[in-house]
């Protein structure tokens, strides 16, 4: 089926805010086994606007424009989609007494420019948005199905969901019973996990699962998406496929479908009834970010320390006198760790410590990392060269710490060599 993603506002098209609802979008669509042949970006003008609808209109079977559902001037997309379908523009009552009531749900009065969130074209179908006050629809124009979704990331994912896909799905005519299996690793590139995956599909001679890949440094989702005629057939399919993947990227594998690698951490954690102390250098306080925010956290996370050196580190924690200067070992990591530990009356502690290389930014600049583990049996470290610039180094340093304490607490050897390592 072809399909087009229309995206509207000045904001985007002028580069003022990233356009991350496109690749959503995409995301979704390659998920269920779709894609999109048109990706066009559109400002906020009536006859710019008109025209893209048209154009759309002649050469996709269905559309889904994204933005310009708001109540201010500038949110055009109700307008133009009615002129370009040819039909009026009608106050939907329904939905106005819904937004009325979504605000005072919320003890607010409704701005007299809501209202205008529930002028919709006449023969416009609703898709429904119970996150927010932005009336989805969906409505012919020309040969096209056009899908019209609001701009807020959590409301366009709602709808995408519940409303426009299993649409997309029914009217392409793919098999609607459908599953998506997703497994996240770090530590292993995309074509090393291609080679490592070769032939995994075959294991359903009919070609109903299929493998692919989205890589967002610094981890890797591998996806099996598995079609069949109900629930029980495609747990059929997917079992011998998802066993086989789990043993070829074996320890490679951090979490699984909607889990995260600060939740599988603090989830070990917590079956402990244990608790965590982390030190960053240089990372800016990312690792007690990804973990503070996470459900579970209250009742495990303690204390996140960032400083600058090493130097500050170990006086921080009370190891005096500091170290002289020189190049940063594992020795140093694992007394951090146990100090962090002791000083901090947790049963564990993470040490993430780098050591970056000097000069300017650049793809050669590089840093090394030493980190530990702290636990109530023992200390567990490692050290690993990152090459690639600032950003490659924290995002690197900051993963592998986490995934090193998750590798810890699910008894996996802590070292193993990955492909963003350098030598």
């Amino acid at each position: 089926m072809r399909i087009e993603i229309i995206c509207t506002g000045d904001e985007v098209l002028t580069g003022k805010i990233v356009n991350t609802n496109f690749n959503t979008i995409t995301q979704k669509l390659e998920d269920v086994g779709l894609s999109a042949r048109w990706g066009t970006t559109v400002g906020d003008d009536r006859e710019t606007l008109l025209l893209a609808f048209r154009q759309a209109a002649e050469r996709a079977e269905a559309v889904i424009v994204n933005g310009g559902l708001g109540p201010t001037v500038d949110d055009l997309s109700q307008e133009i989609a009615a002129r370009a379908a040819g039909v009026e523009l009608v106050l939907d009552e329904a939905w106005l007494a819904r937004m009325e009531d979504f605000f005072r749900r919320r003890s607010r009065a409704m701005p007299p420019n809501n209202r205008k969130q529930a002028m919709l074209p006449a023969t416009a179908e609703i898709l429904d948005n119970p996150v927010g006050t932005a009336c989805g629809f969906a409505l012919d124009i020309g040969r096209a199905r056009f899908f019209f979704t609001p701009g807020v990331p959590r409301e366009l994912r709602r709808m995408l969901d519940e409303q426009v896909i299993p649409r997309l799905l029914a009217k392409s005519g793919l098999q609607t019973a459908m599953q998506l299996k997703r497994f996240h690793s770090y530590g292993l590139g995309e074509s090393h996990v291609d080679a490592l995956l070769r032939g995994v599909e075959e294991l359903v001679p009919d070609g109903s699962v299929k493998l692919g890949f989205r890589a967002h440094y610094p981890q890797l989702e591998t996806k099996l998406t598995a079609r069949g005629t109900d629930a029980a057939d495609i747990r059929r399919k997917l079992e011998p496929v998802e066993q086989e993947v789990r043993k070829r990227l074996g320890n490679f594998i951090l979490a699984e479908d909607d889990q995260s690698l600060e939740g599988v951490v603090l989830a070990e954690l917590g079956a402990r009834a244990a608790t965590l102390t982390t030190v960053e250098t240089f990372t800016g306080g990312q690792i007690a970010a990804r973990l503070a925010p996470a459900p579970g956290a209250e009742r495990v996370f303690r204390r996140g320390l960032v400083v600058r050196d090493v130097a500050e580190v170990e006086s921080a924690v009370g190891l005096l006198p500091a170290s002289p200067p020189g190049e940063l070992t594992r020795e140093q990591a694992e007394a951090v760790a146990e100090a962090a530990r002791r000083v901090n009356g947790t049963t564990h502690a993470l040490a993430v410590l780098v050591d970056l290389d000097e000069g300017p930014d650049r793809i050669e600049l590089g840093g090394t990392i030493c980190l530990a583990i702290a636990a109530p049996d023992g200390v567990a470290s490692r050290r690993s060269r990152i090459v690639g610039g600032r950003e490659w180094v924290r995002l690197g340093a900051v993963e592998l710490g986490l995934d090193c304490l998750r590798r810890q607490l699910q008894g996996l050897p802590v070292y193993e060599r990955t492909d963003f390592e350098k030598t």
